[in-house]
């Protein structure tokens, strides 16, 4: 359930402007000229390294291409790969309480679903993550890496054509570096895009006024079309550093403050099939 901000530090909407407590307001009119997609993620396995696209094909219905294809079960989770279903991210080792996973670079091959991880420099765990052995080799690893934040054995999780998503949805989430500006003038010291782990990062619109796009239809390059369908609110995984595991920010609870929510970037539905890249103009197409 959404927080309620108090009456005087409430978020809203008059004329095109998000409204914050002290009188703060953002112009959230769409601008006349298009935005473009800066940068493409995906996050081959929940909660480690971010892979960056040099482009994709969108499939309507679908996350982005091997986006959270696999998970790491932090203790029995009771997921069942045979029937695979929506399980909430504190069920598998994740950023938002195992900060220590951003100190890691893992790199996946998608080819060979190789996993390698390297901590302090050096390789230290290797692993197709499509044989038994391989999987044990990762699990082994995570076992003493985060040994005193376990629940039970870590185990590789991964059934076909499912998603490791923090929502039950098969959505692509999406943010506004206008907005991750604007949280750094919050906070007060510079904020890498990455601590949002979205799929598409978008420039060329006014901070926040993606938050009023629930409902709009989006067109990215010639054919894609998502509709967007949730705003994210944002958890602590944000206060980590990428690259240290290091928790110095405290973005959820400045956004609370500032704006009365947590909400940064989108949720959004693939409707038509198409590539996307990097330069692709995303506008917007229609609104229910």
């Amino acid at each position: 359930m959404r927080r309620r901000a108090r009456r005087g530090n409430r978020h809203r909407t008059t004329r095109g402007y998000v409204q914050a407590g002290g009188g703060k307001r953002y112009d959230c009119a769409m601008p006349t000229t298009q935005a473009r997609i800066a940068s493409l993620y995906r996050y081959p396995v929940k909660g480690l390294s971010p892979e960056r696209l040099p482009g994709t094909v969108l499939h309507a219905g679908r996350t982005v291409p091997a986006d959270r294809l696999y998970a790491i079960e932090n203790g029995p989770s009771g997921f069942d790969a045979a029937a695979p279903a929506y399980f909430p991210k504190q069920r598998f080792l994740m950023l938002m309480r195992n900060e220590r996973l951003a100190g890691l670079d893992t790199q996946f091959d998608e080819a060979s679903h190789t996993l390698v991880v390297r901590h302090d420099g050096r390789d230290a765990a290797r692993g197709d993550l499509r044989t038994q052995d391989g999987r044990r080799a990762i699990e082994d690893f995570f076992a003493r890496f985060c040994a005193d934040e376990l629940r039970g054995p870590p185990r590789v999780l991964h059934a076909p054509g499912h998603s490791f998503s923090d929502v039950a949805r098969k959505v692509v989430s999406i943010i506004n570096l206008a907005s991750v500006a604007a949280v750094e003038a919050l906070v007060g010291a510079p904020v890498d895009p990455l601590r949002f782990r979205a799929n598409v990062y978008v420039e060329g619109w006014p901070a926040w006024s993606e938050l009023e796009r629930v409902g709009d239809v989006l067109a990215i390059g010639t054919h894609a079309r998502l509709k967007v369908v949730k705003r994210i609110e944002r958890c602590a995984a944000t206060n980590v550093a990428p690259g240290t595991g290091i928790r110095d920010l405290g973005i959820p609870h400045t956004l609370l403050r500032a704006l009365g929510h947590t909400d940064c970037g989108i949720y959004a539905e693939v409707i038509a099939p198409g590539p996307v890249a990097p330069g692709d103009h995303v506008t917007v197409a229609a609104k229910d």
